[in-house]
């Protein structure tokens, strides 16, 4: 039986969701491959690449606070169906936004992506606005979804330095309070239960890294 990557030791995984045969194909046929950069820390950035790696201008996806890389597997797969690349990511834990895009400008140069158009959902929709700001001649487009454009509102800068202190199973709650809780259409209900699972496997200092980040 092959061992596990070094990656799915750090985040097993538990649910039955992930024994759907959707996402079994998804991560039989796409590669997961790290990249690491000294920028942001000694852990690496999570990347699915499919689709023709001669684009050199792909569709790179953004994951928001509560997501990993893995919760754009059904658009990885339907978009590269139609021949376009794609690309899905997950950094590391990372204290500064200056340092994230220089860390995202090397994945970009070891995945041979020229420019690209960035989509990012939530905390990963900021980012990618943060990104395009710094580096406008690598950025073809954006699309933001649920995302925002000043940070100023959370107003938790001070106190976010505490959140490192903080136990992982108080930030995982910290990380789900934004999801929706009320009844829903089951398409919907089993995306939120995807994402539930995503964080019930972070570590501590994936969780605080991430909140360090929104805030």
């Amino acid at each position: 039986m092959p061992s596990r990557t070094a990656h799915e030791e750090r985040r097993p995984r538990q649910r039955a969701v992930y024994n759907e045969h959707e996402y079994a194909s998804f991560r039989s046929s796409i590669p997961l491959r790290k990249i690491l950069t000294s920028e942001v820390s000694t852990q690496p950035w999570v990347s699915f690449d499919a689709g023709p790696k001669s684009v050199r201008c792909p569709l790179v996806f953004l994951p928001p606070v509560c997501g990993g890389a893995d919760c754009f597997y059904k658009q990885l797969i339907a978009l590269s169906a139609k021949g376009y690349r794609v690309i899905a990511l997950e950094w590391p834990p990372c204290w500064d936004t200056a340092e994230w895009c220089r860390s995202l400008l090397i994945v970009l140069d070891v995945l041979r992506a020229r420019k690209v158009h960035l989509f990012g959902a939530s905390l990963g929709g900021f980012l990618a606005q943060k990104f395009a700001e710094t580096y406008p001649t690598r950025t073809a487009s954006l699309i933001l979804c649920n995302t925002f454009s000043d940070t100023g509102i959370f107003h938790r800068h001070e106190s976010s330095f505490f959140y490192r202190m903080f136990p992982g199973l108080l930030l995982k709650k910290l990380v789900l309070s934004g999801l929706p809780g009320k009844a829903m259409e089951r398409d919907i209900a089993a995306s939120v239960d995807f994402m539930v699972d995503n964080v019930s496997i972070l570590l501590q200092i994936d969780a605080v890294g991430r909140i360090w980040k929104e805030c």
